[in-house]
């Protein structure tokens, strides 16, 4: 495709930065995300981002927690801006080689809004697509980023190749990504491996998000939950569909 060709300026992103700290300023999750937010939003895309620890979003199934005890969720109108957007990266470090629990949250919360239909009878999530950013310094990146990508991928999302970054320090206490060195420098800023995943993530995500655009999002046929609910089955009921 001609570099001028490229049209994603239509396109709009969220990125849920699932990190621990209160301050999003602080997240060094946060300043690798931002790799890939730059080079979206220079490309034309809307870009969203979004803290979760600076909204109250309760853990739960549900789709609106006070209905079940919680005086307080923020979620149903967080969910607005999932709806509202092409691409969904997630952000989060690694705490004793796991996703942060804000992270798990998260996934509970989508998980609470995997029932809702779009127009075609499919999972809402269909059309959109999902990647995820990992840092911190000890192992388990890949784990959570698995995790992340079967978790997104079963609610509906799809998920390009190579859709994750991540960074890793030195084993134990040390330097966080983005934090400034006796040398000047920004640890992690200078890592081939990180950068050219997150662009590589970055422009698979913007791809596919524009493919999925173009085509309208996914034929329904065979994946419509309606029709099957109606008695349509696709073939199900056929000998020759049946090993």
């Amino acid at each position: 495709m001609a570099q001028d060709d490229r049209r994603f300026d239509g396109l709009r992103a969220l990125f849920v930065n699932t990190s621990l700290k209160r301050d999003p300023a602080e997240s060094h999750t946060g300043l690798l995300m931002e790799t890939s937010a730059a080079i979206m939003a220079a490309e034309g895309v809307s870009v969203d981002r979004l803290h979760m620890v600076s909204h109250e979003v309760p853990p739960g199934v549900y789709p609106d927690m006070t209905e079940h005890g919680w005086d307080r969720d923020d979620w149903p109108g967080l969910f607005e801006r999932v709806l509202a957007a092409d691409i969904l990266v997630v952000g989060t470090p690694l705490w004793l080689g796991e996703e942060s629990s804000a992270c798990r949250v998260l996934i509970e919360r989508l998980y609470a809004m995997s029932g809702e239909l779009n127009s075609r009878g499919q999972s809402i999530y269909y059309g959109k697509v999902a990647g995820s950013v990992v840092t911190g310094n000890e192992d388990g990146a890949k784990h959570a980023a698995m995790t992340l990508g079967y978790a997104l991928s079963h609610l509906g999302f799809t998920i390009p190749p190579q859709a994750d970054c991540a960074w890793l320090g030195e084993a134990g206490p040390g330097p966080s990504y983005g934090d400034t060195l006796e040398d000047g420098s920004r640890a992690g800023f200078d890592n081939d491996f990180t950068q050219r995943n997150a662009t590589i993530m970055t422009w698979n995500l913007l791809h596919l998000a524009q493919i999925l655009r173009n085509a309208g999002g996914y034929p329904n046929h065979g994946n419509d939950r309606t029709a099957w609910r109606r008695g349509e089955r696709f073939g199900f009921e056929n000998p020759e569909y049946r090993a």
